[in-house]
Order: structure tokens, then C-alpha cells, then sequence
């Protein structure tokens, strides 16, 4: 077992941090708090779990906080968590024999990412750069900030590490929510100034706005991003194109959306996707094209959304059986859906 020190950094989160600690505190890590100006009771909840609890003063720079709490950890491989994260499940000693295996590389962990879509709660499950040696790597960029090689910023080689944390970061009040969009965005849009180029920093900007159901706002800076050489095969340009074409949908651009034909190979490889082409198509009148991308999504075993190759292509099934007129059909498809919300509405409306 290689020792490993955690590294979190925090603000105000006196609602979550307890859960976010009491979650690792069994596992013997060293646990390192690093306090970037909570006016509750965030650092002395966190003082009963962490064997540090650290200041350091806001500077508009996670990076800078998150490297200052490299700097403090007692053991060179660290486990960056955030305070809005809870780990479900970790295998301690499969982590120590893929450090051993994959020396000098970063691990990634899964995140389970907790938003409202479709009516209800729902989850996209993502995997992050957060197991690492703190001598050949540090953190860059203000916001989302990134892990990067100390050689010169060299591109490395990461693997996946069996630890999944369950994240609330995107849910929260609308006013909550607001004021974090408006804090990422004040430093993306600082960060844009210097770096126009950067279609990460777009699709980011995009992001903050589509979680405020802003969908006018994301659809501008998705299609920016989209305007660069990305490389369909990083999980963050699958993740915008879904999100791209969700907000076309949502601006009441469905014909536009239709182009996205013409990327359909480079993108067909999760059920999220055949999910949205789906929806494209049945909003443009395709019932049959839709149909079959629906049909795709059920039988497609990467799902990154919950209900992707479930409940949701089904109930979509449902909906165009309505459409056409097959009540029996669309009942016994809307059924299959177990308690999606929209699928019981269906229900109750046919019967009634």
C-alpha cells in the first residue's frame, strides 16, 4: 500500500464537508484541508477529520489553492478530492498495485454528477485526473483547473483507478447556482482575454451556462469551441456535443441540428448520443430515423447519462407510438419505464 495524502480545498461548505470526510476517514489517508476564506463552520467541522486544516488566502485562482495544498501533504501521491464529493465506493489495495503498475502516470477516478434532466434527478458519470505523484505534477489555470506534467507541461499517460465519489456540485438553489455561474465565468471569460483560441475555455463557458438552463448562451460558446480541431475522441468534446445539441434543440433550432449528421461516426459510441440524434430527429418529424436511433441507445452498453439505454430512449419510443396513433403500443412502452416521472404522467393521461 503506497501512503497518500488527500487534498481538498474548500469555502462555506459547512452542509457537505462532514460527508465529503467521514467517507475517506476510515481508509488511514492523511487528510489535508486547505480553507480559502469559509465565514461557517467549515474548518471546524473539517478539524474533526483532517490531520491539517490549512489558510490560504483566495487569490481567484484554484490552481494556486490547489497547489498550495500539494505543498502541505505529507506523502508524494495525493488524492484530490472537493468538498462536494462523497466516496461510494474505493478498493485501497487495487489503487496500490495500479500506482505500482503505472509509475509516473495519473489516475482517474469515475464521478457520478448529480443534475436535474428530463423532470428529474438524474446522473452523468464522468472520470478526472485526481491520483498523481506531487513531484512530477502541479495544477494550471485559474478555473477548471488542470493537471499538469512538471517536465515542461509533457503530455502523460493516465488509467483508471476503482474509486467512484458521488458529486452535488451542480445541483443547489437557483441563487446558489447563479452566483457559481457567475464566479466561473468572471475567471473563464479573464482567462478567454489571454487565450482566445483555447475551445476548452468555450466549451467551460458553455457549461456554466447550460446549468443555469441559460440554453441560448450555451449554444453560442458550444458552437465556438466546435469551430476549433477538437478531437472527438476526449470525453469533454463527447460531453459538448450532447450539450450542443441539446441546446439547439432548446432554442428551437432542430433543422440546424440536423448537421450533426455529418459527424455521426466520429460520436456514435455512447447511448447519450444515439439519444439526442433520437431527439433531433423526432423533433424535425423523422419519426422512423428516431426511432431507430432509440432502438440504438437501448442495446448500447455506455451510458454516461442515467436512463440513456433505459428509460429514457424508451419512453421517446413510447412517445412516437402516440404520435402515430398506437395507444397500446405507446401504454406498454411508457409502462416499461418504471417511475420515470414523464412516463407516469403519460400513463395516467392515456388512461384517463
Amino acid at each position: 500500500m503506497y501512503p497518500i495524502s488527500v487534498c481538498i480545498i474548500t469555502k462555506n461548505e459547512e452542509k457537505n464537508i462532514a460527508r465529503c470526510l467521514s467517507s475517506i476517514s476510515s481508509y488511514g489517508f492523511e487528510i489535508i484541508v486547505v480553507d480559502t476564506g469559509s465565514t461557517d463552520n467549515t474548518k471546524a467541522i473539517a478539524a474533526e477529520y483532517a490531520d491539517k486544516v490549512l489558510d490560504f488566502v483566495w487569490v481567484n485562482d484554484f490552481s494556486a489553492a490547489r497547489n498550495f495544498s500539494l505543498s502541505q501533504a505529507g506523502y508524494d501521491y495525493v488524492l484530490i478530492l472537493d468538498s462536494d464529493e462523497v466516496v461510494l465506493s474505493l478498493d485501497l489495495e487495487a489503487i496500490g498495485q495500479l500506482i505500482a503498475k503505472h509509475p509516473g502516470e495519473v489516475g482517474l477516478i469515475a464521478r457520478d454528477n448529480h443534475y436535474i434532466s428530463n423532470q428529474t434527478d438524474t446522473v452523468y458519470q464522468d472520470h478526472v485526473e485526481r491520483l498523481f505523484n506531487r513531484k512530477l505534477y502541479h495544477y494550471e489555470s485559474p478555473i477548471h483547473e488542470q493537471v499538469v506534467n512538471n517536465s515542461s507541461g509533457m503530455q502523460y499517460k493516465s488509467y483508471d483507478i476503482p474509486l467512484l465519489v458521488d458529486h452535488i456540485g451542480y445541483t443547489g438553489t437557483p441563487e446558489e447556482l447563479r452566483a457559481k455561474v457567475e464566479r466561473n465565468n468572471a475567471l473563464l471569460l479573464k482567462e478567454l482575454e489571454k487565450d482566445s483560441e483555447n475551445p476548452y475555455l468555450y466549451f467551460q463557458i458553455g457549461q456554466s451556462y447550460n446549468m443555469i438552463y441559460d440554453y441560448e448562451n450555451s449554444y453560442q460558446y458550444y458552437q465556438k469551441a466546435l469551430g476549433y480541431d477538437v478531437n472527438p475522441d476526449e470525453e469533454w468534446v463527447q460531453m459538448m456535443m450532447i450539450a450542443y445539441a441539446n441546446a439547439l434543440l432548446h432554442t428551437g433550432r432542430e433543422n440546424e441540428a440536423l448537421q450533426l449528421e455529418a459527424v455521426y461516426d466520429a460520436f456514435a459510441t455512447t447511448s447519450d448520443f444515439f439519444c439526442v440524434m433520437g431527439q433531433i430527429y423526432l423533433a424535425n418529424g423523422q419519426y422512423m430515423k428516431a426511432m431507430m436511433e432509440f432502438v440504438k441507445a437501448i442495446h448500447c452498453p455506455l451510458a454516461r447519462e442515467k436512463g440513456t439505454n433505459s428509460f429514457i430512449p424508451t419512453y421517446n419510443i413510447g412517445l412516437i407510438n402516440e404520435l402515430l396513433g398506437d395507444k397500446d403500443a405507446a401504454l406498454m412502452h411508457y409502462r416499461n419505464c418504471g417511475d420515470f416521472p414523464m412516463a407516469v404522467a403519460k400513463v395516467e393521461e392515456l388512461m384517463a
